[in-house]
């Protein structure tokens, strides 16, 4: 097996919103806010090779929204998908999976591009079976009126119309030991419904991609959760949780969100679960 970050692209979001209840003066120390208040954001992926599997975990944004749309987000920086997997030595008719964590456009956009003529849209991997889990999906495409804005109908039911997306087995409880796509699954509730996080076994190594549930190292505290996670009170047991685990088994977690601090472990302190080391991907993977 062998694992490759994907850089999809950087972005950036207000970060009272990325926060939540703690003040600026707080999170300005860990996350420093430009002078429009926003933060540093990544959407960085990861592409697992297993066998004849190539297993690429979220897309980020994709390029196929409006100018309007993307100004929202002040992209920065010369990432994408293509140049990552190319650097690689992939193209992404290569990809045999897209696994993903959740279905909001940061994480799945990059799923669904313009077709030819521009006149619809196609599946990005064209050779990919898309992977979801059936509560997240009914819940992305029935969205409740907070979520509405994140849940785009053009990144979520083209996969469906091209008859290449399967769901993941409806889990017993939070969380699956092996999947079909060969790694571990955390299911979390507090940001939206049925979240799912991978975690892969590699090198003597636990490695998992923390998607929302732990945005950047400066979410690490308990209470700094993301204003626009949909059950924070959920999201705290699962957030103090897999820290304890990952504290006490030295998990190494892989950041999606944090433009800075690409894998990091963590350690309990009189504090509670803090940060312990800081890697690039260069570095473990």
């Amino acid at each position: 097996m062998k694992l490759y970050p994907i850089e999809a692209g950087n972005f950036k979001l207000d970060g009272g919103a990325m926060f939540g209840v703690v003040p600026k003066t707080i999170w300005n120390k860990t996350n420093p806010a430009d002078g429009n208040n926003l933060i540093d954001l990544a959407a960085r992926c990861l592409l697992i090779e297993d066998g004849k599997r190539l297993i690429l975990i979220d897309t980020g944004m994709g390029d196929k929204q409006s100018e309007k749309f993307f100004g929202y987000y002040s992209l920065w920086g010369s990432h994408s998908i293509d140049n990552s997997l190319a650097r690689h030595g992939f193209h992404r008719d290569d990809i045999t999976d897209v696994f993903m964590t959740h279905l909001h456009f940061d994480h799945c956009g990059g799923s669904v591009r313009w077709n030819k003529d521009r006149t619809g849209y196609e599946p990005a991997f064209k050779n990919a079976t898309f992977w979801s889990n059936e509560d997240h999906w009914q819940w992305a495409v029935h969205p409740n009126p907070r979520e509405k804005a994140s849940f785009l109908p053009e990144n979520i039911l083209p996969m469906q119309e091209s008859g290449q997306l399967q769901f993941v087995n409806k889990p017993q409880n939070d969380f699956v030991s092996g999947s079909e796509l060969g790694f571990g699954i955390f299911f979390a509730d507090g940001h939206t419904d049925k979240m799912m996080l991978p975690q892969i076994h590699f090198k003597g190594m636990v490695i998992c991609f923390m998607a929302d549930l732990l945005p950047t190292a400066g979410h690490l505290p308990l209470p700094y959760v993301m204003g626009y996670d949909t059950r924070p009170l959920l999201t705290l047991p699962e957030k103090e949780k897999f820290l304890q685990a990952a504290a006490e088994h030295h998990y190494y977690l892989f950041l999606e969100h944090d433009a800075h601090n690409e894998i990091i472990t963590v350690e309990n302190t009189e504090k509670g679960v803090r940060l312990r080391d800081v890697y690039r991907c260069a570095d473990i993977l």
